[in-house]
């Protein structure tokens, strides 16, 4: 139980030096994310799209 509490102390003394961002920098991460994410999905939909027209074009 000693090495528990051990562990639990150390943990938390790591996350003290930790450097967390601030709201600013995690708002814009998101953005820049989710842009990305509906960028790529866009770009997904128009290949798959275009595979598909050509597949009944062939066949």
């Amino acid at each position: 139980m000693k090495k528990f509490f051990r562990y639990l102390k150390e943990c938390r003394l790591e996350m003290k030096k930790v450097a967390w961002p601030n709201r600013a920098t995690i708002l814009s991460s998101t953005k820049l994310v989710l842009i990305t994410t509906i960028i790529f999905a866009i770009l997904l939909g128009l290949v798959d799209f275009l595979l598909m027209r050509l597949i009944y074009l062939i066949f």
